[in-house]
């Protein structure tokens, strides 16, 4: 099982935090805990290691099942995935790159700053591929289909649920019969000469 998916940068700042388990301290002193693990260790070195600390942290004490830490660095981004032995460590880095190269696709050539605007996406694209600590989905073309509809949908809802939305209106039914602000002044522009 996956417990949690991290992502923070190279001075340790969380721009991802997803718990699949209970947490039994505070968030930020597990990301923390995890960044001092990872931070410490060489680029040459296994992306994978026990992690007999956070077995505390994520309520895991007394368990036979050991939590591993799995990550991957690109640039600035450390993403790391905390599982136990039930799941394999390659296939979560496979998993890591499916979940990089779906960002990739959603946002071309991801970078920290949109994980950090756009966080609501990132967290969609993440439900896409992982739910309640599952592996769901790893073809791109499947999450990247699903991301796009998403999208769709939720620009389609703006554009009826907005009747200030310029050249967008009048697709659903709550915007039925309201004009657009250009198309309302322009009504009563050609009106004033008339009178």
């Amino acid at each position: 099982m996956i417990h949690s998916v991290i992502i923070f940068n190279t001075s340790g700042v969380p721009r991802l935090t997803k718990f699949y388990s209970p947490v039994h301290q505070s968030a930020q002193s597990i990301v923390g805990k995890i960044y001092s693990l990872i931070s410490t260790r060489s680029p040459g070195l296994c992306n994978f290691l026990e992690a007999p600390e956070l077995d505390d942290l994520l309520g895991q004490k007394g368990s036979d099942d050991k939590l591993r830490v799995v990550y991957r660095s690109y640039a600035t981004l450390h993403f790391v995935f905390v599982v136990d032995s039930s799941e394999s460590e390659l296939g979560i880095l496979d998993l890591i790159q499916v979940f990089v190269e779906s960002l990739d696709r959603a946002f071309e050539n991801v970078c920290e700053l949109d994980l950090v605007f756009h966080f609501d996406e990132v967290h969609h694209i993440l439900s896409e591929i992982i739910q309640g600590g599952l592996v769901l989905e790893t073809n791109l073309d499947e999450i990247n289909s699903s991301v796009h509809q998403a999208a769709a949908a939720r620009q389609q809802s703006f554009a009826s649920a907005n009747p200030l939305a310029l050249g967008v209106g009048g697709v659903g039914t709550r915007s039925a019969g309201l004009q657009s602000p250009l198309g309302w002044l322009t009504g009563k522009l050609t009106g004033v000469g008339a009178r």
